[in-house]
């Protein structure tokens, strides 16, 4: 799989993530900090082999406007 990274949160300690990224099939990939067992198991009907993780608003907001201008 190819990763085009899209947007990072340039605040992280470690200047990793979270991350949004664009992969060769068209799909968003999210890096990020995993849910802790109690927060997961609010998800609802999650598949066997899903993960969750947290993410900013913001870092969303500027992958989907980085992806918006790479396609005008």
């Amino acid at each position: 799989m190819e990763l085009e990274l899209l947007a990072k949160d340039d605040k992280s300690v470690n200047k990793g993530c979270p991350s949004v990224y664009l992969s060769d099939t068209g799909d968003f990939v999210i890096q990020g900090a995993g849910l802790d067992d109690a927060d997961f198991a609010k998800l609802v009907d999650p598949l066997p082999g899903e993960t969750a993780v947290r993410i900013s608003p913001e870092i969303v907001l500027a992958a989907v406007e980085r992806f918006r201008r790479r396609d005008a």
